[in-house]
């Protein structure tokens, strides 16, 4: 299909050690990973809503538009596309999603597996050092 252009991946993960435990998420936008620390203490899904909801203000912040958000968490993946979908929002993570949501809109919010997940490597090699 000549013309169409690919939307931009960014991926993310968040999570924390131990769970609960610190939180912390990374985003990697064209393979540069970009680290968000001090988020707080709570679960590993705390933490993959921090991650989205920390890409989402990124790419925002960058300029990027048409973007296709990429994370591991089936849950978020899921939560967020209903949210998205129909602006209802069933949990409060899901309350701080919509508001960044009404001042910029992701192209696409999608599934991969966590060893697809080039935020996900970036926070393992991270924490491997």
């Amino acid at each position: 299909m000549a013309g169409m252009r690919r939307r931009l991946k960014v991926f993310y993960d968040g999570g924390c050690h131990p769970n609960p435990g610190p939180m912390e998420a990374a985003a990697v936008v064209r393979g540069k990973p970009y680290f968000f620390d001090d988020l707080g203490t709570g679960s590993n899904t705390d933490a993959e809503w921090h991650a989205l909801r920390c890409a989402i203000e990124l790419a925002r912040d960058l300029g990027l538009r048409d973007v296709e958000f990429v994370g591991d968490s089936l849950e978020v993946t899921r939560s967020a596309n209903i949210a998205l979908a129909n602006g209802n929002a069933t949990s409060g993570q899901a309350i701080s999603l919509l508001a960044i949501l009404a001042h910029y809109r992701p192209g696409r919010i999608r599934w991969i597996k966590r060893e697809q997940n080039l935020a996900g490597i970036a926070l393992e090699a991270r924490r491997d050092r």
